[in-house]
């Protein structure tokens, strides 16, 4: 009978090693592609939250395919779109986001959805120097079609949630992109000045006033539309433009200098970034 609590402790100890060696053969084996849906999505985070947003897309992209529907399938696609965004992949990014949107538009993160579309299309002008000095004149000189998109993906959330954690964040950007747009159309009318390109100088000037009034741009325009028009011999049009100007920005060097604003130096067309090529 004493025999009896020794044969007890060892089937213990048997069994407990055996699910042990389980165990560890298991953990030694499982991948992403025999994971359990938990287990998965918890690996791709892990990678997320360590910033190594190539594994953590590979992981989420296979939970999507494995496990086609459900929270964690949902999950995974938002998660998909921020890791290709921050993997420095727009297209890939902006694909899933829009058709997370598409799929899914009562989700209850669908909001932070149409901010990340807007942060992908925000930050695809930026050029590979921008992204680790930060944004400069440069950005008034790049093609402004993301930008435009970027204001329009804000604004759209603004719209649809005004109440969203994400939508102050999305107004200040959409006045980033208002007065980034407002120079890009002021660098083309100064061009056009330089060239003798009135009309064309005008034109953008007037565009500034009526879509950007709220730019600090606006001022420029005044000027380069009173000069534009001076040189057109439209005195009547070009003092009615400096006498708005006067009154709305009384400090502008136009008001001082008829000449302003001036051609950039040779030297300093040679200044990369300087905003004069």
């Amino acid at each position: 009978m004493s025999k009896l609590p020794a044969l007890k402790v060892l089937a213990m100890l048997a069994l407990a090693v055996s699910v042990s060696a389980c165990s560890m053969f298991r953990s030694k084996h499982d991948t992403i592609d025999n994971m359990p849906v938990d287990a998965l999505y918890d690996n791709a985070h892990a990678s997320m939250v360590n910033a190594d947003y190539a594994a953590a897309s590979k992981a989420y992209q296979r939970l999507i395919a494995r496990f086609p529907s459900g929270e964690y399938n949902e999950q995974a696609q938002l998660d998909l779109a921020y890791s290709q965004y921050k993997d420095n992949q727009p297209d890939d990014a902006l694909s899933t986001v829009n058709r997370f949107i598409k799929t899914y538009p009562t989700n209850k993160h669908v909001d932070y959805a149409y901010y990340l579309r807007g942060l992908i299309n925000f930050d695809r002008t930026s050029g590979v120097i921008e992204r680790y000095i930060g944004r400069g004149g440069s950005e008034a000189r790049r093609d402004q079609g993301y930008n435009l998109q970027a204001f329009d993906d804000f604004s759209e959330l603004s719209r649809r949630f005004p109440d969203s954690a994400y939508t102050a964040d999305a107004r200040q950007r959409m006045i980033y992109l208002r007065n980034v747009l407002a120079q890009f159309e002021i660098n083309v009318a100064e061009f056009y000045l330089r060239n003798k390109a009135y009309i064309a100088a005008a034109d953008r000037s007037q565009y500034v006033i009526e879509h950007y009034q709220q730019a600090p741009q606006a001022g420029d325009a005044l000027a380069i539309l009173s000069r534009s028009y001076l040189a057109l011999d439209q005195k009547a049009l070009a003092d009615q433009s400096r006498q708005v100007l006067a009154l709305n920005y009384p400090n502008h060097p136009y008001l001082t200098d008829a000449k302003w604003p001036h051609a950039p130096s040779t030297l300093r067309k040679l200044v990369p970034f300087s905003g004069h090529h």
